[in-house]
């Protein structure tokens, strides 16, 4: 079986017009193999079609342009040249001439390129779109090979256009973003008050961490922090993320209520942040939501409590020989009191074994257990308060803690 494939394109009179062949197939037995269309078959298809579309879409907008629009007398040409330009289905060469603009428009003699002027990005938006998603998910390399893979790009393709390309997307984005504020709520509560009925809260958990280069000559050579956040609602259907590095990034909080903003958050509508209670996350999340609600999560908590244990552990006196099996009782119940929202009790707990230590006379392992209780004690002053829900709330949201993490 043979099958010849051709583009025609219908004339104004309404006849039909054979202009490109773009492929001839020659089928022999049905076999799996010889089933429909290969895959370079498919690519060359479609290459085809694209280049014979694309030509005629271009000679049709340049014909229009070579009349002037007030006047309607035709425009001379100065010259002719090619133009590059890259879609999904391959990298295509249009003519593109020079016309100079009519005389009822400009005495002077000046000459302009419509089609030029038309396509100043040079590559199509669906093939910016699938160079940069991909990119996004896996290396520069193997997005070249996955592109040439399942679409006719010529083999000029490589991962400095790519890498261009997602920077050039990235640069336009952040300049589409907002100026960075302070403050994002606005309006006051008669204004809330007026706004539709809420959807469900959200739920957002920020976290942060140090990254490091592998062979660093000095102690902050290649340190820098990574904020990291996902915010979905209580339903848990949809959900997105974020991340920037600290002190780089110069519009983080902004970065943060768009994407807030894009799941549909109101002034009206509640908000819980769960983040370590440290002085990043903390600056960031305040004053985006009137209805919010900041906790402490408590695996950062349960985290120090976990190396004050192993430091108690060091620890010995010659005239207390039970002194570690009495802190890690303490310890325990300081974490009793935590769980339960008794701050007040933990942090008396907390100042009892600062004391019993005796920071002067003891040894270096006691003074880093007394740090670490200072440390929890510091968590007090980041949130005054930590509310009866934490017990309840919480351990749904620990898996999710910890991937952040």
């Amino acid at each position: 079986m043979k099958i010849k494939i051709q583009i025609t394109v219908e004339s104004d009179e309404g006849q039909p017009e054979v202009v490109q062949e773009v492929a001839h197939l020659d089928r022999g037995t049905l076999r799996p193999e010889t089933l429909g269309l290969t895959l370079a078959e498919a690519r060359s298809i479609l290459a085809g079609i694209e280049q014979t579309v694309v030509e005629h879409q271009a000679a049709e907008f340049i014909a229009q342009q070579r009349m002037c629009s007030r006047c309607g007398h035709e425009r001379s040409c100065k010259g002719r040249h090619q133009i590059v330009f890259r879609t999904p289905f391959g990298k295509l060469r249009l003519e593109s001439p020079r016309l100079y603009h009519c005389q009822c428009q400009s005495d002077e003699r000046k000459s302009f390129s419509p089609l030029a002027d038309l396509l100043q990005e040079r590559t199509s938006p669906e093939l910016a779109y699938l160079e940069t998603k991909f990119a996004a998910l896996v290396s520069y390399g193997l997005t070249v090979e996955l592109l040439k893979e399942v679409l006719p790009i010529s083999q000029d393709l490589s991962t400095t256009a790519i890498r261009q390309r997602v920077r050039q997307t990235a640069q336009r984005l952040e300049d589409e973003l907002g100026e960075e504020q302070d403050m994002f709520i606005g309006g006051c509560q008669r204004d809330w008050d007026k706004l539709p009925d809420p959807a469900a809260p959200l739920i957002v958990g920020i976290d942060g961490g140090y990254v490091h280069a592998k062979d660093q000559q000095s102690r902050t050579e290649g340190w820098f922090e990574v904020i990291v956040g996902k915010s979905m609602a209580e339903d848990g259907e949809s959900s997105k993320c974020f991340g920037f590095v600290s002190r780089y990034d110069n519009k983080p909080k902004r970065r943060l209520f768009e994407m807030l903003k894009s799941q549909g958050m109101q002034m009206n509508q509640a908000v819980t942040f769960l983040s370590d209670g440290g002085d990043t996350v903390r600056d960031l999340q305040m004053y985006l939501n009137p209805q919010a609600e900041h906790l402490l999560d408590w695996f950062h908590i349960s985290m120090r409590l976990t190396v004050m244990s192993q430091l108690a552990k060091s620890i010995e006196a010659d005239d207390q020989p039970n002194l570690s099996a009495e802190i890690e009782k303490d310890l325990e119940r300081l974490k009793w009191n935590l769980w339960h929202g008794n701050v007040h009790k933990a942090l008396q707990i907390v100042e009892d074994l600062e004391f019993a230590l005796d920071l002067e006379e003891n040894r270096q392992e006691q003074r880093k257990f007394a740090e670490s209780g200072s440390r929890i004690r510091d968590l007090h002053h980041c949130q005054p308060t930590i509310h009866s829900e934490l017990r309840r709330s919480l351990p749904a949201r620990r898996d999710h803690l910890d991937s952040l993490r």
